[in-house]
């Protein structure tokens, strides 16, 4: 049988994903180790729930308002070179979850997690070498040794958007069951008959 997917109306909000999202975004003021933070998760489920600018510029506005709280609260400098770099892995997230819209399948989530992981580590440690803000020379060789010394920050981000993902999609399907029906994604059309 042929999948089909619903569409809501173009300018339906959706408070609980909006919710959700910003929910995240605080959760990035905690006190926590480099690379575990629910930025890559909150930024799929924004793509995958939010729809149109929303799923774009809200995850981007957390990510530049947080920066420079972050910064006085840890002692860095809210924005550096990498910066842009960081964004638009970010944007590449939010583009990942857009293909997760009609779904809560959690392998399919988990998949997309995995992705955005992978992603986040090839842009963010090219664009760590290219600024030469690291110890890294400009060279094949040292952007090897970038990406190499940047593998134990790959594991903290697949735990980080495995578990932050896991988190938003299911307290997100549990909640549109249990209070707003209007907001819970339809798999197919067998999905609308039930």
């Amino acid at each position: 049988m042929k999948r089909k997917e619903i569409h809501r109306p173009r300018g339906q909000t959706r408070p609980l994903a909006l919710l959700l999202t910003l929910a995240g975004g605080l959760l990035r003021l905690l006190p926590h180790l480099p690379n575990l933070v629910p930025v890559g998760g909150f930024s799929l489920f924004a793509g995958a729930r939010l729809r149109g600018w929303q799923a774009y510029a809200i995850p981007v506005i957390i990510i530049l308002v947080t920066d420079p709280i972050m910064g006085i609260i840890f002692g860095y400098p809210a924005y550096n070179l990498v910066t842009p770099f960081v964004c638009a892995s970010f944007l590449i997230y939010v583009w990942i979850g857009c293909h997760l819209r009609t779904t809560e399948n959690p392998w399919r989530i988990g998949g997309a997690a995995l992705l955005g992981s992978g992603q986040f580590f090839l842009i963010t440690n090219f664009g760590m070498w290219l600024s030469g803000i690291s110890i890294y020379p400009l060279t094949a060789s040292g952007l090897l040794a970038c990406y190499l010394g940047g593998i134990p920050y790959l594991g903290r981000t697949l735990l980080s958007d495995l578990a932050y993902s896991g988190l938003l999609f299911g307290l997100h399907a549990w909640l549109t069951r249990a209070a707003l029906p209007q907001e819970r994604v339809r798999e197919n059309a067998e999905a609308v008959l039930s």
